[in-house]
């Protein structure tokens, strides 16, 4: 027994110890890059309205903030969109709301005029249209005392910005937007 281990280990050491002295020229070969999409990452979106397209990043930045808890960053991304939005047709409402979040240090104040923004710029985001990649519209039925609320997302996974980690996955995807 000790014989066939022996002879074994002999036969793969030999094998092996040739690999080390052998190199291959790839000097001709092209050279190909693979890329993976994972399905569940956020996809570039592109508005086709460039005015509404700017607010539009800047309420995902907003929403992100919401998710995390952050009320400094909130407040910057609001900033922002109220900035924009003055520049949409009847986006002064929009304008209005976001002048809300940037005003408070409260997160729970932030969130209801985020709602409120959401409902605002829904249909504009439909109306619009997209050069590039599809969003979607997310409900929590549990928002707000269990009135529900709905707001725009770029990924397909649940991230609640109504009630962050406490119940970070609450919701469901009620429409896509292509």
């Amino acid at each position: 027994m000790k014989i066939g281990i022996l002879s074994i280990l002999s036969v793969s050491l030999v094998a092996c110890g040739d690999a080390a002295t052998k190199t291959e020229d790839h000097s001709g070969h092209d050279t190909m890059t693979i890329t993976t999409v994972n399905s569940d990452s956020t996809v570039s979106v592109s508005l086709k309205d460039a005015s509404l397209n700017a607010v539009y990043q800047h309420y995902i930045h907003l929403k992100t903030a919401l998710v995390n808890g952050d009320v400094v960053e909130a407040k910057k991304a609001a900033m922002a969109i109220e900035e924009g939005a003055v520049q949409l047709t009847d986006g002064k409402a929009i304008a209005a709301e976001a002048a809300k979040v940037s005003a408070t240090s409260d997160i729970e104040t932030q969130r209801v005029a985020f709602s409120t923004m959401s409902n605002l710029l829904i249909p504009k985001v439909k109306a619009s249209g997209f050069n590039s990649g599809e969003l979607y519209v997310e409900y929590c039925p549990m928002a707000f005392n269990d009135k529900g609320a709905q707001w725009i997302s770029n990924e397909k996974e649940i991230r609640n910005p109504y009630f962050g980690d406490k119940m970070l996955t609450c919701g469901e995807i009620r429409e896509t937007l292509k």
